[in-house]
């Protein structure tokens, strides 16, 4: 690529005009270290699309974020969610559809999800499954080293050049089939880059991990006959997703790309955007692939949206399962929303990893994997998620056994008829107990701990948690604390309670866990989140400065 002051990008094969290089990266600085491996993801000229893209929509994107600030002062006074009346003529429209699915996204019957560690890369691309959810979100914790190899990893398993060895042990990717179709998901709109500032401003985290992977890899990705495709997560309305797509138009247009080529699946995994599904495949439509159900996130967005209401507040959270009169609402109206549109309605995520000392305890959680994924194929579902390459194949039997086709979009589902109240419904059965205290405390110091550690992908108790199953347990241990309920051994749930139960669950974990451990750094962070009083939106956002390398007093690397 040229790095003269004016740089014709069609020498990279992109298809702009000239464009001043000088005046685009005045006032851009990268504070992370900069060595020829990083240069190879973040060019000067893939700086420069980074910059772009920031002055072209980070007002839009801190609009917003404004936007959720104001709706959630409405229900913290009591008012509840419904469909938008001013976008009634988009749901009650059936002539519009989305796109039709892309090369390589007709069939996603099984996709496996994970971070973007090179061992992690080429083990998912070597599963048997369709596709590959490379995260750089929930199960990445967002160190710049992370980051950038995660962006590194990806550019050489697109290439066929990420074969390593590690110790005595090869890892190469297989050659005897067709890979898994990779799709990248970028951060939620609220978390920012802070390792890379434009104007002054950290670059939004979405915008860093969407433009390095597509400025990189799209053309490429369509030479090998597939396509720049994500996963978009967090999202809380349809203008949301109308950013995405202008996002998708802008950086088709510069690199001329035909408009269409990117394809984007929305996460539905927060209450607002529930009732906002038709709206959110409509703004998307041409680069629409689908709606997920991000079921742990769902559970988490519900309690944190309504959570100055003592009418939803939920019992312990192995209560709050997929049958419960609110869940499979929102799986219902997702099932019927994507299939009238003419897009992928994919189910969520089997957690479990295998129990390799206990054969009995194992096949009790294989069979909860089975009956999981049979309740979704039946439901309409046309792929499912598993965290693990072994459930893979539990996956696969049931969808084939039940699926003969390559999706289901013809199962209409027009039995369906989901109103505001059944997504509302918080008839729960069940308890909150101290076992259930105890069991959230454990999990969210856990993953925080492992978190600040730089690992965003923690298995404990043989369940592989990520950021969504920390934020239901710290929601929910605020909520009963909040409210002041009782548990099922007729203790009322208080601060001083929480306290004390934390501090003694955050003591056992540092004295079982290894040397180093940061056990109690998270409880001090944990702390703050369980009396009732604050409540930070995410807790990656609360954490974020613990793990940058970022101070007022870093220089910035020359470009």
């Amino acid at each position: 690529m040229s790095h003269s002051a004016t740089s014709t990008l069609r020498e990279a094969g992109h298809n702009i005009g000239p464009v001043n290089v000088d005046q685009v990266l005045k006032d851009v600085n990268l504070l992370g270290p900069l060595d020829d491996q990083t240069r190879k993801v973040l060019s000067k000229d893939a700086t420069v699309f980074l910059a772009v893209l920031h002055r072209a929509f980070n007002p839009t994107r801190k609009a917003l974020l404004q936007r959720r600030v104001i709706r959630q002062a409405e229900l913290d006074k009591g008012n509840l969610l419904d469909f938008l009346p001013e976008t009634k003529h988009v749901r009650e429209n059936d002539a519009w559809r989305g796109a039709p699915p892309a090369p390589g996204l007709v069939d996603r019957r099984t996709e496996i999800t994970g971070p973007t560690d090179r061992k992690m890369v080429v083990n998912a691309l070597n599963s048997d499954v369709w596709t590959y959810m490379a995260d750089f979100e929930d199960s990445n914790a967002p160190t710049w080293d992370n980051m950038i190899n995660g962006q590194l990893n990806l550019y050489d398993a697109i290439r066929k050049q990420v074969d390593f060895k590690q110790g005595e042990k090869e890892y190469k990717l297989r050659t005897d089939r067709v890979l898994p179709t990779l799709i990248a998901r970028a951060r939620g709109w609220h978390l920012e880059e802070k390792h890379m500032t434009v104007d002054g401003e950290p670059i939004s985290g979405s915008l860093f991990d969407f433009g390095l992977y597509f400025f990189n890899n799209a053309e490429e990705l369509v030479n090998r006959g597939t396509g720049p495709y994500f996963y978009l997560p967090k999202m809380e309305s349809h203008l949301e997703a109308r950013l995405w797509n202008d996002v998708f138009n802008l950086a088709q247009d510069y690199i001329g790309m035909r408009r269409g080529t990117i394809r984007g699946t929305v996460l539905i995994e927060t209450i607002p955007a529930a009732f906002e599904m038709d709206e959110i495949i409509y703004e998307l439509r041409d680069h629409s692939s689908g709606l997920n159900c991000g079921r742990w996130d769902y559970i988490f967005s519900v309690i944190k949206r309504f959570r100055q209401n003592p009418a939803f507040v939920l019992p312990d959270r192995s209560s709050v399962t997929m049958t419960v009169p609110f869940m499979d609402a929102y799986v219902k109206l997702l099932i019927k929303t994507c299939h009238r549109r003419g897009v992928h309605a994919m189910g969520g995520m089997a957690a479990q990893i295998p129990i390799k000392n206990d054969a009995d305890a194992n096949e009790k959680a294989m069979d909860s994997v089975r009956a999981d994924k049979l309740r979704e194929v039946r439901a309409g579902h046309d792929g499912t998620w598993v965290a693990h390459p072994a459930l893979a194949a539990i996956a696969n039997e049931i969808f084939n056994a039940n699926m003969p086709t390559p999706n289901q979009m013809h199962v209409r589902r027009e039995d369906v008829h989901v109103t505001a109240n059944d997504l509302l419904n918080m008839n729960v059965p069940g308890k909150i107990t101290e076992e259930g205290i105890r069991k959230n405390l454990n999990i969210g110091l856990g993953y925080m701990e492992g978190w600040l550690r730089g690992v965003g992908c923690v298995p404990i108790n043989y369940l592989m948690e990520d950021a969504a199953t920390a934020e239901v347990s710290r929601s929910q241990l605020w909520q009963w604390v909040r409210h002041g309920v009782p548990t099922a051994e007729g203790k009322k749930v208080d601060k001083q309670y929480a306290l004390r139960l934390l501090h003694e669950q955050a003591d056992e974990l540092e004295k079982s866990g290894g040397k180093g451990n940061k056990f109690q750094l998270a409880a001090k962070y944990f702390a703050t989140q369980v009396t009732g009083e604050e409540y930070a939106e995410f807790l990656t956002s609360l954490l974020y400065n613990e793990i940058t390398n970022v101070s007022e007093k870093t220089p910035a690397a020359k470009l």
